[in-house]
């Protein structure tokens, strides 16, 4: 529950934050007629991605057990690598989204209604594609539970709740720091969804080493326990590991997480940038 809910309260505010810059935008320049059009793409956006979960969940059900499992390690890792590349975006675009928002709306609204819809609709709907797709494959890894969903719903409200505040001017966030933690989280999170994917596709036989254990904890942290319930809640914790799935975690981890952490190297000004600033 708890990494679902680390999820849908990074992805929901992040998504929650571009629709705020969006409607924020019309307010200060008096451009309310075009906020239906807002809205309208919002809730398209919403919309395909409830869709896209439906469907893949009704899809899955259609086929053979191999085939099951092939299908959700597939996805698990297209999954991961989506996640992986957002969490580097998101990093490098915080300070400058809402100037690329603003930018990109002043356009529309100059090309008309219909490009307003449209931008809405990117804007919001690849954040809402991102977060089904690691939702569906999070959900997968955590079995026949509704405890994903239940987490996923608190985290999307907690980030309604959070982005509202912060249009309102109630609360003042340092969102690079909140992206870099949750960041690091998410790393982690990934990490136990890839070696759940690898592990699907150990069961489908396209990877080997499916009864080559790295350990076997679980008489230490029995899987019906608080603690190993929380650690697959927030880690896709297994008792039962094997070589291929801790290699590919701590493969994982260990190269994502230094470079994200790595500093980013400060612009330093061009010639012609510093001769113009002195002149």
């Amino acid at each position: 529950m708890l990494g679902n809910a680390l999820i849908g309260l990074r992805e929901g505010l992040e998504a929650a934050l571009v629709v705020s810059i969006l409607v924020a935008f019309l307010v200060r320049t008096n451009r309310r007629s075009a906020l239906p059009k807002v809205w309208l793409g919002v809730g398209i956006a919403v919309t395909v991605s409830v869709g896209v979960t439906l469907a893949l969940a009704l899809a899955q059900q259609q086929l053979t057990f191999e085939a099951q499992e092939t299908f959700g390690g597939v996805l698990s890792v297209v999954a991961v690598g989506f996640v992986t590349w957002m969490i580097f975006w998101m990093r490098g675009a915080a300070r400058t989204i809402s100037a690329e928002l603003r930018g990109r709306l002043e356009g529309a609204l100059e090309m008309g209604s219909t490009a307003v819809v449209v931008m809405a609709t990117l804007a919001v709907g690849r954040e809402g594609l991102e977060t089904s797709l690691f939702f569906f494959t999070a959900a997968q890894a955590a079995g026949e539970t509704t405890d994903p969903l239940i987490g996923f719903l608190i985290g999307i409200a907690v980030a309604i709740v959070l982005a509202y505040l912060i249009y309102r001017g109630a609360v003042k966030l340092n969102l690079g720091r909140f992206f870099t933690i949750t960041g690091v989280l998410l790393v982690f999170v990934a990490a136990g969804i890839l070696a759940y994917g690898v592990h699907d596709l150990q069961e489908a036989g396209l990877l080997p080493g499916l009864q080559t254990l790295a350990f076997d904890v679980s008489t230490t942290i029995p899987p019906d326990s608080w603690y190993g319930t929380l650690l697959k809640a927030i880690f896709n914790f297994s008792p039962q590991t094997t070589v291929l799935q801790a290699i590919v975690w701590v493969l994982y981890v260990g190269v994502v997480l230094t470079l994200f952490l790595r500093p980013q190297p400060k612009r330093v000004p061009t010639p012609a940038a510093a001769a113009t600033s002195s002149s």
